[in-house]
């Protein structure tokens, strides 16, 4: 992993943390499987997100995931171009 992705990652723990109190986060850097793809070529990131929260509970995958892009705010614009997520409770 590189450092830039080290800090996104960095980053965006910080981020989740402070808006989601997870009792599980995981992040993992994929962007080296994506070069040659549009988002590699950019300088962004692919990332792949496991994180359990009690914010979570009672909301459907797509409320759950809108929750993840607030908390991660402009970095779904300048650092991430693709998020897989895993979001439970």
């Amino acid at each position: 992993m590189n450092s830039i992705n080290q800090q996104r990652i960095e980053r965006m723990m910080l981020l989740l943390n402070a808006s989601l109190s997870p009792s599980k986060l995981s992040i993992i850097d994929n962007s080296h499987l994506h070069v040659g793809h549009a988002g590699a070529k950019t300088g962004m990131g692919h990332f792949e997100l496991e994180i359990v929260s009690q914010k979570f509970s009672g909301l459907p995958s797509l409320k759950r995931h809108q929750l993840i892009y607030k908390a991660l705010g402009d970095m779904m614009q300048t650092d991430i171009h693709a998020l897989s997520i895993k979001a439970s409770v």
